[in-house]
């Protein structure tokens, strides 16, 4: 029986840091293989010095401009380009290979109708056989699997305070991922107006605020959020709830305990919990959401999305061993 022929991926915009995250998770896919990895800056360089797992020590970054995409055999694009730029890829990709698979991991399609919006366990649904997808936002993603469960319950905007590694900043040297600034340090930015917080209200349905910061460790999102509640709950009410909205969900992790970045495991995970009440308004309430901003943030959220849309289960060469498991802390 001869093998089932692999879809190819080209991957636009391989020199930051979550297209490296990705080149990661499809060195060992067994259905996907790559076609191309573009990246200006690396043309020429071997992918195994960014990605030392990568199996084929003789493949290069290439350099690619968006009228060249009809010369790439690829069924699968994704666009690792910052934000803004992803039209003209996407008007050429449509033109030499109308059938293939776009995924966007910028914010140029998260406000757009026709290209579905991949928070991957609230959307399975359209994200099988979808063709165009825009993978949420870092922030937004935490943002979401955080206040989803209370939405139809919620009073007045939630209040989101973000800290995020400074790799969230990109490898473009700027003043949030200067090692020197950042050093015993803490920097607020784009205190009103982010463009997460406009994604993660249009797509929670109501307005929210959101205060991101940046950090001096690497990676990882940590967000409290105060929110008030339609009616009282006590701490053990809300982990409950949270716990039966989250059910059978393996990347999905409920916790008594306030989760802490150092303690996610495995990266592709997401932690809720240190559920707070306010004994003196107990309709007011606060909670923490951890998880990697490189992985369930953008390139392991991205390839359950391919997959899902390819036909393939949505975690083939993702590792779902259970957040906070004593196999996945192991690893």
């Amino acid at each position: 029986m001869s093998e089932k022929k692999k879809h190819r991926l080209a991957l636009i915009g391989a020199r930051g840091y979550t297209g490296r995250e990705l080149l990661g998770l499809l060195a060992a896919h067994p259905a996907i293989e790559l076609a191309l990895a573009a990246s200006g800056a690396q043309a020429g360089e071997p992918i195994v010095d960014q990605v030392p797992a990568w199996p084929d020590p003789d493949q290069r970054f290439a350099a690619l401009a968006p009228e060249q995409v009809g010369g790439t055999d690829a069924d699968v694009w994704v666009l690792a380009v910052p934000n803004g730029m992803s039209a003209p890829w996407v008007e050429a990709i449509e033109a030499a290979h109308p059938k293939s698979l776009i995924l966007d991991l910028g914010a140029d399609y998260r406000f757009d109708a026709e290209w579905v919006y991949g928070l991957t366990e609230f959307n399975r649904a359209a994200l099988r056989d979808a063709r165009r997808i825009s993978n949420p936002g870092c922030y937004a993603t935490g943002a979401q699997f955080g206040l989803l469960p209370l939405r139809d319950q919620l009073i007045g905007p939630p209040v989101i305070f973000g800290v995020s590694g400074h790799s969230g900043a990109g490898r473009t040297p700027s003043a949030r991922n200067d090692p020197e600034r950042l050093r015993d340090n803490l920097i607020p930015y784009a205190l009103t107006g982010h463009v997460h917080e406009q994604e993660i209200g249009a797509h929670l349905g109501r307005p929210v605020r959101f205060h991101p910061h940046v950090a001096a460790f690497f990676r990882g999102i940590s967000l409290t959020i105060a929110v008030e509640l339609s009616a009282p709950a006590s701490a053990d009410s809300l982990q409950a709830e949270f716990e039966a909205f989250y059910h059978g969900e393996p990347l999905l992790r409920v916790c008594a305990e306030v989760p802490e970045i150092a303690g996610l495991a495995p990266r592709a995970g997401v932690e809720v919990g240190g559920f707070s009440v306010d004994t003196r308004d107990t309709q007011r309430t606060s909670f923490v959401v951890v998880l990697d901003n490189l992985l369930k943030g953008a390139a392991s959220q991205a390839l359950q999305n391919i997959n899902l849309a390819l036909g393939l289960d949505e975690l083939t060469g993702i590792d779902s061993t259970p957040v906070g498991s004593a196999e996945g802390e192991a690893r």
